[in-house]
């Protein structure tokens, strides 16, 4: 996990919080025993913050750009409205069969559908108006996601983007590598994006809250 902050208070700060529920524990523990990249896990803190925003909008519809193990779109799910839905996009499906173990097991199976394939490909197909929108997929691609998703997004509802820090290389982008200068590219474009209005919180490696006006 790429943190921020100081493991300290990162500590800290998941103690002061609510333990993660069985299911996400569990499914912790098995993306770390079964992937190879288990750092791509929004993990504790972060899953709080995603369910904490999901609380509070209370959404109808969500849509989550990279899926993964399906942390994060447990913790988003937690929020949804009774009759919500949350639909994940990725491009590989080898994940599903522990992704769909895991939505069962935290009991959000009827209310999360996965999709698989390219992001560009899926989301000029979607005819939904969305209220909260997580992207964590390539990071190379955040900005095309971005244009593709804002008409898609009910006027006040979120787009999150994650990793847009990318560890701290975003300070020197001239000198960092691709990802991080995509993640440059993307804050810039947020934050001069007179469509929306900004935050972006260092927590773990950095989201990007925009709020469409």
């Amino acid at each position: 996990m790429h943190l921020l902050t100081s493991s300290a208070i990162n500590s800290y700060c998941e103690h002061f919080s609510t333990p993660e529920s069985g299911a996400l524990y569990e499914l912790s523990r098995q993306t770390h025993l079964r992937t190879e990249m288990p750092v791509m896990l929004s993990g504790h803190l972060q899953g709080r913050m995603l369910s904490m925003i999901s609380h509070m909008i209370r959404p109808d519809y969500i849509l989550e750009l990279g899926t993964f193990t399906g942390y994060s779109a447990i913790c988003l799910a937690d929020g949804l409205s009774e009759n919500g839905l949350l639909i994940t996009i990725d491009i590989n499906n080898e994940l599903n069969e522990l992704c769909d173990e895991y939505f069962a097991k935290s009991g959000f199976s009827e209310k999360i559908r996965i999709i698989n394939g390219k992001a560009a490909d899926i989301l000029p197909t979607l005819d939904i108006e969305f209220d909260l929108v997580f992207i964590d997929a390539d990071k190379i691609n955040y900005s095309v996601y971005f244009d593709l998703v804002l008409n898609k997004v009910r006027k006040g509802g979120f787009i999150l983007a994650d990793n847009v820090l990318f560890h701290g290389d975003v300070l020197q982008p001239e000198t960092a590598g691709k990802n991080a200068q995509a993640m440059h590219a993307y804050n810039e474009k947020i934050k001069n994006d007179p469509r929306v209005e900004c935050m972006l919180l260092p927590l773990r490696d950095g989201i990007m809250i925009a709020r469409k006006k």
